[in-house]
């Protein structure tokens, strides 16, 4: 799920900001607010045939691999990040991350 809305860093982190007292770590992060990055939420995963796939009509409804209530599956730019469920907002969906994905950034 990607929005087109846009907000700060400071929104997110609710307004502590980055810097560990030198001023400048905030102001360095400046110049990357404005690169776009992909946003994904995975709800789960099938696997079918193509004639399968062809079959498959308005109203189909396709099993995923995961069960109701289960944590889905956050990328960006399809790199496993987090892990969350999917939240009403309003008469919008969204997604409220539960976990963040420590990876191991030499790979």
């Amino acid at each position: 799920m990607a929005s087109k809305e846009s907000f700060s860093l400071d929104e997110l982190d609710g307004g502590g900001g980055y810097d560990s007292g030198g001023g400048g770590v905030a102001k360095d992060l400046e110049a990357v607010y404005d690169i776009p990055v992909q946003i994904s939420a995975v709800l789960g995963k099938a696997t079918m045939q193509v004639s399968q796939l062809l079959k498959l009509g308005r109203g189909a409804v396709v099993e995923l691999d995961r069960k109701v209530g289960e944590a889905i599956d956050i990328y960006v730019n399809n790199r496993l990040v987090a892990r969350g469920e999917v939240v009403v907002v309003e008469d919008r969906l969204g997604v409220t991350m539960t976990e963040i994905i420590k990876s191991d950034r030499s790979t």
